[in-house]
């Protein structure tokens, strides 16, 4: 099906012409927003009216006298200075609502981007055989949902997950087993999947700590482990089983935590650090050759002069240390390389923690004087904040330890059952069912939690709010969606339908706009990757359907054709509040 032409692209085109016609000469913008005053306010006409060195009430008087109105625009006055206040005719409302309604692709009517291209979006990155913490829930958790919004729009998306599997503390670990064979016999006692990941997991933090303990306080060792680290780099067959042997088991875990997460993980998107060792020595040459890089006290660096230090010297990008080993800048660059001219991106997108927006400014701009990057091919750090406590500081435990993430998602989903169970007043749900119910309603609750917070920004982890029935959080919209889940069944005979003929009271109408402007949000979140545009988009969306669930009664409303149409516009909001919830990677319960 076309996609549905939504009410402010079809005011703005009119209002455009119009103003086209009555000044010629000037590039017509009407400035079109949703206003508290009528449906929609246009403001353009005052910096047109300054440009052009006329009177801006005349020319909005103008304007008003050339806008074609009648089946879409019911009225439309001049305002103040020169303010153009339009109000639109139930009926275009009702038909445009409809249009959406009937789209048998179920989009909607959301059109495609005109334009897609191919983004790789490098999210989600623990790092081998260490716990996942509290830290690694954003990236997962953004990038998931950016993932989601972006293909919906037809964008091509490659998802890779640059896991931490390479580098000096493989060595140590390898070595550490090597002379502590013993350390890691472990045998689960469940046939549990994730709870055998976990546990294996737990073993290799473990022993991840005490090799880590080794290596910081005897020399010998530390030699031996750097050894070590040459031998993996060079292929040695023992080294690279057991480091292979850390690998899987991190992965098992991995996945386990992800589908608690209710993310899809694919292994073939994981291409870690040591996917990239191959092309690592060609990325040095050529950065050397291109003058890109030079030399430094024995190090290959890259040097910026508008980047400095506390002491006011420039800071350079180490590309390879001068013990001729590779840091995080060559891996990073190598990875750049191949996600350009392998996969072909238009676009490169890194969810990562705000504290290595320093490093990514300089893999960027070494990228881009290489070549690499260009106008063609953008690079992007979505940054994102830190995930506090209650107190405001960073989110520990009481011992001062960071919190494992599958601590916190399992209390989330505890109180999420404790929260259903309480609410099923009438014993409708069996247990398994609450049980369902309370992993939804959990892992969403801390997913909306995070997503509802613009990225940039830091925000409290307080699971009290989070499962709220008040407020802004994803409990809320789930109740509102599975409220209008029973008034569906409870309809009997009477079937969603859109009656265009009838008149719509306030409250019908402030929803069926906001509805109409979905299309636009979901654009707006793809262009600028900000899920929490679409969290607030629809948490409006279940308020207003609260005010219109409290105003206007559905299934004992006036007239047979006014329960149906209202039972449309609760379908459709249903609807919208489904799609949406999707793309932040946020189940809908049919029943809470």
């Amino acid at each position: 099906m076309a996609p549905v032409t939504s009410l402010t692209a079809s005011v703005h085109q009119r209002l455009a012409t119009a103003l086209s016609a009555a000044l010629p000469e000037a590039a017509a913008d009407p400035l079109l927003r949703r206003s508290d005053r009528a449906d929609f306010q246009a403001n353009g006409i005052l910096a047109l009216a300054k440009k052009a060195k006329a009177n801006p009430r005349e020319l909005a008087t103008q304007v008003v006298a050339r806008v074609e109105s009648g089946d879409v625009i019911k009225d439309i006055e001049v305002s103040g200075p020169g303010f153009l206040n339009i109000t639109i005719t139930d009926r275009a409302i009702t038909q445009n609502l409809a249009a959406r309604y009937t789209d048998t692709d179920g989009r909607l009517g959301i059109p495609y981007a005109e334009h897609p291209g191919t983004t790789v979006i490098d999210y989600a990155q623990p790092n081998v055989a260490k716990e996942m913490h509290v830290g690694h829930l954003r990236s997962a958790v953004i990038g998931d949902a950016v993932v989601q919004i972006l293909e919906f729009t037809g964008e091509n998306v490659v998802r890779r997950h640059h896991i931490g599997d390479w580098g000096t503390q493989f060595g140590m670990l390898i070595q550490y087993l090597d002379e502590h064979p013993h350390e890691l016999d472990h045998k689960a006692d469940t046939e549990d999947t994730a709870a055998s990941g976990e546990e294996a997991m737990s073993n290799l933090d473990r022993l991840y700590k005490a090799a880590r303990k080794l290596f910081d306080a005897d020399e010998e060792f530390k030699t031996r482990a750097r050894r070590r680290v040459v031998d993996l780099q060079a292929g040695d067959p023992h080294t690279l089983a057991t480091w292979q042997r850390f690998v899987d088991e991190s992965k098992i875990y991995f996945f386990s935590v992800f589908e608690k997460l209710d993310m899809e993980i694919r292994d073939p998107d994981i291409v870690g650090e040591s996917g990239y060792n191959d092309m690592l020595d060609e990325t040095c040459r050529l950065l050397e050759e291109s003058g890109v890089a030079v030399r430094s006290e024995g190090a290959l660096c890259v040097f910026f002069d508008d980047i400095k230090g506390p002491d006011g010297n420039p800071v350079p990008l180490i590309v390879r240390k001068s013990d001729g080993g590779y840091g995080y800048a060559a891996t990073d660059l190598s990875a750049i390389r191949d996600r350009v001219f392998n996969l072909k991106a238009n676009s490169l997108l890194y969810v990562v923690d705000a504290r290595q927006s320093l490093h990514f400014k300089m893999v960027f701009e070494t990228a881009r004087r290489a070549g690499w990057l260009g106008d063609d091919v953008k690079a992007l750090q979505l940054a994102f904040g830190t995930v506090l406590g209650k107190d405001g500081k960073p989110f520990k435990t009481r011992e001062g330890e960071t919190v494992r993430l599958v601590d916190l998602l399992d209390e989330a989903i505890d109180r999420a059952t404790a929260v259903v169970r309480e609410k099923d007043t009438q014993h409708q749900l069996s247990e398994e069912e609450i049980a369902e119910r309370g992993t939804q309603v959990g892992i969403g609750a801390v997913k909306y939690a995070d997503l509802s917070t613009s990225a940039s920004r830091d925000y409290k982890f307080d699971l009290d709010q989070m499962v709220s029935l008040n407020g802004d959080t994803s409990v809320y919209l789930q109740y509102a969606y599975a409220r209008i889940q029973s008034i569906l069944r409870k309809a009997g005979e009477a079937k969603p339908t859109a009656h265009p003929e009838l008149d719509l009271a306030a409250a019908e109408r402030a929803l069926g706009l906001h509805i109409d402007g979905f299309a636009e949000t979901i654009e707006e979140v793809a262009t600028e990757y900000a899920p929490h545009k679409l969290a607030a988009y629809l948490y409006q969306l279940a308020a207003l359907y609260t005010t219109f669930y409290d105003k206007c009664p559905v299934l004992k409303a006036d007239t047979p054709a006014q329960v149906e149409n209202r039972l449309f516009l609760c379908d459709l909001t249903a609807r919208t509040l489904h799609q949406g919830m999707a793309l932040l990677g946020i189940r809908t319960p049919e029943r809470l």
